[in-house]
C-alpha cells in the first residue's frame, strides 16, 4: 500500500520527449495525490495510460487559470493534494502554474517541487556556453517590433558576458536569429538545441549568422526550440581614432544592417545612447 502523501501543491515535471525521463518520486506522486491538473488533459492523460496511473484530472491552462486557481487553492486549504503538470517539462518555468504557487504561498498552503526535466536546463548544460552566468527569459514577443526591442533591452542591460536562454516556436526562429544579427552582430555565438531527448535531438552550434543561413538551408523547420546567445557586454571600447559615421558605414557595408539599427549597433559599443550617437552623426555630417 502506498504512503499517504502530505497535503500541498505539488510541482511535478514530466518528460520533454524521452518518458524515460520520468522520475520514481513524480510517479509516486502523480498515483498519490487527488487530483492532477493539467495543461491539457487529453496529454497527459497519455503518460498516465502508459504508467498505469488512474488519478483523476482537471483542465489548468492559460485560458481558465483564474478560475482554475480559486477552485484548486480552496480544494487544498481543505487539505487536498493536489499535483499540477504541463504538456512538457516544468511547470511554472514558462507554462501554466505560477498563479497557483503564489496563491498557495499567499494562503499558507505548503508547495512542493518535485524535480526532473526541464528544456532549457537541459540545453544549457550541453550548449559548451557558460553556466556560471546566465539568463533565462523565456519567449520572446512573437510581434517582429516588440521582439527586437525586448533583444534591445537585453543587449543594453547586460553588464557582464554571459548565456542568453530563450524559447522560440519553429516559425521564427529564422526571424529571431535575424534580429540577433541586427542586435549583436552577425557574428555572435549562438547554439540551437531541438528536439531535446527525442528521436531527432540536435545541436547546431555557431555564430548567428551560420546557424540561420543552415536552417534557412533546410525544405522545413521542425521542432520546438532552445536559443542560447553567448551576449557579450554593451559597453566595448570604440576603435582608435574612428568616427561615428566610419564606424556606421563599416557596419552597414560588413553586416548589411539598415543605418538605425547600425546607430543602434555603435551606441552599444561606445556606452551611450542612442540619441547622443545620432546627434554626433549629425554633427559629422554638418562638418563635411
Amino acid at each position: 500500500m502506498q504512503e499517504l502523501l502530505d497535503p500541498g501543491l505539488y510541482l511535478v515535471a514530466t518528460p520533454i520527449g524521452n518518458l524515460e525521463d520520468i522520475t520514481l518520486r513524480a510517479l509516486r506522486v502523480l498515483k498519490g495525490v487527488d487530483r492532477i491538473a493539467c495543461e491539457d488533459t487529453r496529454q497527459t492523460q497519455k503518460l498516465l495510460n502508459h504508467f498505469d496511473i488512474s488519478t483523476s484530472t482537471i483542465s489548468y491552462h492559460q485560458h481558465n487559470e483564474q478560475a482554475r486557481t480559486a477552485e484548486l487553492l480552496a480544494f487544498l486549504q481543505q487539505g487536498g493534494r493536489v499535483a499540477v503538470v504541463s504538456d512538457a517539462g516544468t511547470p511554472a518555468f514558462s507554462d501554466p502554474g505560477l498563479e497557483l504557487v503564489r496563491a498557495a504561498v499567499a494562503s499558507g498552503v505548503r508547495v512542493i517541487p518535485i524535480p526532473g526535466a526541464n528544456a532549457a536546463l537541459s540545453a544549457l548544460t550541453a550548449s559548451g556556453l557558460d553556466t556560471d552566468r546566465f539568463l533565462y527569459v523565456g519567449f520572446l514577443a512573437a510581434k517582429p517590433g516588440a521582439r527586437r526591442a525586448e533583444l534591445e533591452g537585453l543587449a543594453e542591460n547586460i553588464a557582464e558576458p554571459l548565456t542568453v536562454v530563450l524559447y522560440e516556436a519553429p516559425h521564427r526562429i529564422l526571424e529571431t536569429l535575424a534580429d540577433l544579427e541586427a542586435v549583436w552582430g552577425g557574428s555572435v555565438r549562438v547554439v540551437i538545441a531541438r528536439e531535446l531527448t527525442k528521436l531527432h535531438e540536435e545541436f547546431l552550434r555557431g555564430t548567428a549568422e551560420q546557424v540561420r543561413l543552415e536552417l534557412a538551408s533546410r525544405e522545413r523547420i521542425r521542432g520546438e526550440f532552445v536559443l542560447l546567445i553567448e551576449a557579450p557586454p554593451p559597453a566595448r571600447e570604440a576603435k582608435v581614432g574612428a568616427t561615428v559615421g566610419q564606424q556606421v558605414s563599416e557596419l552597414m557595408a560588413a553586416e548589411g544592417l539598415e543605418e538605425k539599427d547600425a546607430l543602434k549597433r555603435v551606441a552599444r559599443e561606445r556606452g551611450v545612447s542612442k540619441s547622443d550617437v545620432y546627434r554626433e552623426l549629425q554633427r559629422e555630417r554638418a562638418r563635411k
